[in-house]
């Protein structure tokens, strides 16, 4: 495949990604503090279990790591915001200097501000920053702090994570993805944010049936066009379980073999699992890139 013109740098809070320096996606690491997450829900059960799961992503050379404290898998029920803050904030105090970028998965507006402050260095929010106080958040956050503007991933989702499964419906999938990125994009940087604090992330899984999600990944390049660097999250999602009859902790050849199409495509971070997996894979398919 034709090498495709690509985002340069992604400012994200403490940290200034050059991809050319890296020739290959950063990897996210996912990091939840959560019993009920589709994929390891509550298999990590103290900050120390959580701890020791980070530490091992560090060692394998992750990039950033993803803090959830609230599950977002379709079906999942919404829970308070102090059991979301007594979930991430110990977390973020233990890794706030651990070396490499950390990022808050949340739609809470008082759980970015208090994770920004507590440390950490991007905003991943499965609304876009359209609840209420979430944008302002943000804003509030880059003008006391210009030089370390937080990233933030914009996320596309069709409803809410409690009826985005329910017939799923586009006139024009791509099109309509592509313009919900662009106007939420356009709106931060009306705001002021600088445009190379985002990144857009399609949303597999979130309000896409199988035939969307393979389409979006064949097609991934599209939402290249946009001028931000694309997150994929596919790691270890449903439409592998659909395509390949496995369990999710039996999706890993899946979840790499989705990282690898996809960088092809053009994304340049990758939400992921398993860390060392992808790592690996990623490896390979840069030292294909420099012949």
């Amino acid at each position: 495949m034709s090498k495709l013109e690509l985002p340069a740098t992604w400012r994200c809070g403490r940290f200034l990604f050059d991809f050319s320096q890296f020739q290959r996606p950063l990897v996210m690491g996912i990091l939840n503090a959560t019993p009920d997450s589709f994929s390891d829900g509550g298999k990590f059960r103290t900050v120390g279990d959580v701890i020791v799961r980070a530490n091992l992503m560090i060692k394998n050379g992750v990039d950033i790591i993803d803090i959830g404290g609230e599950s977002t898998r379709p079906g999942a029920q919404p829970v308070s915001l102090q059991e979301e803050l007594d979930r991430v904030l110990p977390i973020i105090e233990e890794l706030k200097d651990c070396g490499v970028a950390l990022s808050i998965d949340t739609y809470k507006a008082e759980v970015m501000r208090q994770a920004l402050h507590a440390g950490v260095d991007c905003v991943n929010d499965i609304w876009a920053l359209r609840q209420e106080g979430a944008l302002e958040a943000v804003l509030e956050y880059s003008c006391q702090s210009p030089n370390k503007s937080c990233g933030i991933v914009l996320m596309h989702m069709q409803c809410d994570p409690l009826t985005m499964q329910f017939n799923p419906k586009y006139s024009d999938l791509l099109a309509e993805v592509s313009l919900f990125l662009k106007q939420r994009s356009d709106l931060l940087i009306a705001k002021g944010v600088a445009n190379d604090c985002i990144v857009v992330d399609p949303g597999f899984g979130f309000g896409k049936t199988l035939e969307h999600n393979l389409k979006m990944l064949a097609d991934l390049q599209y939402f290249t066009g946009l001028g931000y660097p694309v997150l994929a999250g596919i790691s270890r999602k449903s439409m592998l379980g659909r395509i390949t009859g496995r369990d999710t902790q039996d999706r890993l050849s899946a979840s790499i073999a989705s990282v690898i199409v996809a960088a092809d495509r053009g994304a340049q971070i990758m939400r992921v699992h398993d860390v060392p997996e992808t790592m690996d894979a990623l490896k390979i398919w840069k030292s294909i890139q420099n012949i």
